[in-house]
């Protein structure tokens, strides 16, 4: 299976596109190993991962060039993933998994105990593969369970160099990694073996995941799509609210499920904002992630292109939205898209109504607030949202309002360990990370015993 990278529009990379008969030896490997993983206590799993991520930073030069060659961000920016990712193992391995005594009375006692599930299989996307990956292995072998981890065929290199780094840290058969294309996702979620998927990617993909694990009563937590929105009230202090509204749009590549992609902006400020956002848009220098001038790399595949182009169109034929910053592309090979603006456009257009998940932002000007939440609210999506304001009480209290399954205020993006995380409406289903999520991968047990 042949790579292509997007800075250059070049194989970069060939890997295996494994076979369902290779899937099968996987889970077969995973299926086995986890009737002694199983019985390992926290201590020494957290001790694996650790090795497992002292390998990776040991291989981080590698890992990160491959990122770099076929996710298209920059150099420096998958460096970060990395970093980011191996912290995230560590984080999520001091995390505390005791039994809950629900009941102690002179009568009885009952306690809910968690117990691993099994063979775990985790799809990851293209956008994040290093630290989406980490996150699910982590999780998942931290609890106890084997698993079975399929890359994006657009991103698999960087991914499988983490399962070379986990050789000699995590026994044999405890963590498998195969690449392949979508018949592969398939059959992986749909195996016998397998007790829980974990996946993030489309909506659509996710309700064919949701469809095969119903044969095998597999639990599933599904991590989709978003629609965010960030709500700018006038007295915001846009001097220090800017520059993060337009990194929490814009990083890497706006390619990110919880990046901002609706701008509600009150009247008072609109202009101002406009302004400043369509500064920072221009000063962006977009170029190849191997070139470390570049601040902001490729959109990651031609699909994706081909999508972000069709709704520039769409804004420019059918719609009064302005495009004040970018809107064009980059004469060279490649899929590189200047970050654009779009002011003065509304619901009903294509580029506020989908997911564009790339460099295109719309800013949408409010003049009530109970009206913008309302607005905001109106997505079928619901991963996450923001409030921008002075008042950080007033701010908390808005943000409570908004229809989703994580609220900031002053600040948008990133998902700590510690934190669970996951989507409202069709966002998602279930929760990762933080204890809520490490309890997703492991079976309740309620143990009553009468005195």
């Amino acid at each position: 299976m042949v790579v292509i990278s997007p800075a250059t529009e070049k194989p970069v990379a060939t890997v295996p596109d494994a076979t369902r008969s290779e899937l099968r030896y996987a889970l077969a490997a995973a299926d086995k190993a986890f009737a002694s993983w199983s019985e390992t206590d926290f201590a020494f799993r957290r001790e694996c991962l650790f090795k497992f991520a002292e390998a990776v930073r040991r291989n981080e030069d590698e890992i990160a060039e491959a990122l770099t060659r076929e996710q298209g961000k920059p150099l420096a920016q998958a460096r970060g993933e990395i970093a980011k990712a191996m912290a995230a193992v560590e984080k999520f391995t001091a995390i505390e998994i005791e039994p809950q005594i629900i009941r102690d009375t002179a009568e009885d006692r009952i306690e809910l105990h968690y117990r691993p599930l099994g063979v775990v299989a985790g799809i990851t996307p293209w956008n994040f593969p290093v630290i989406l990956a980490a996150q699910k292995i982590a999780q998942a072998l931290y609890t106890g369970n084997t698993m079975v981890l399929k890359p994006s065929p657009y991103t698999p290199v960087a991914t499988l160099l983490l399962g070379k780094a986990s050789i000699g840290a995590i026994p044999p058969g405890v963590l498998n990694i195969v690449s392949g294309g979508n018949a592969l996702g398939a059959w992986l979620t749909s195996a016998p073996e397998v007790r829980k998927i974990s996946f993030t990617g489309s909506g659509r993909t996710g309700q064919a995941v949701l469809k095969s694990a119903a044969a095998n009563f597999a639990r599933v937590t599904l991590e989709l799509g978003g629609n965010d929105a960030a709500i700018v009230l006038p007295d915001a202090d846009i001097d220090k609210a800017v520059p993060k509204i337009f990194a929490a749009a814009f990083n890497n590549a706006g390619q990110i499920c919880m990046a901002i992609k609706r701008l509600y902006v009150h009247a008072d400020i609109y202009h101002a904002v406009v302004a400043r956002m369509a500064a920072m848009a221009d000063a962006i220098q977009l170029g190849d992630g191997m070139d470390p001038e570049s601040d902001m790399g490729p959109v990651q595949n031609r699909p994706q292109y081909q999508k972000l182009l069709g709704i520039l169109d769409h804004t420019r034929r059918w719609t009064e939205g302005r495009i004040v910053a970018g809107g064009h592309v980059l004469e060279r090979p490649g899929y590189f898209l200047r970050p654009t603006i779009v002011a003065d456009i509304a619901e009903g257009s294509r580029l506020v109504d989908e997911e564009p998940f790339g460099p295109i932002l719309p800013i949408i000007r409010f003049d009530d607030v109970d009206d913008a939440i309302r607005r905001a609210n109106a997505s079928d999506f619901g991963l996450s949202g923001s409030v921008w304001t002075a008042d950080t009480e007033r701010g908390a209290e808005l943000a409570n309002r908004l229809d989703v399954g994580t609220a900031w205020v002053n600040r948008h993006g990133g998902a700590d360990a510690e934190r669970p995380f996951g989507g409202a409406k069709t966002s998602g289903i279930g929760r990762e990370h933080g204890l809520l999520g490490l309890h997703s991968y492991m079976e309740p047990l309620s143990l009553h015993v009468g005195k």
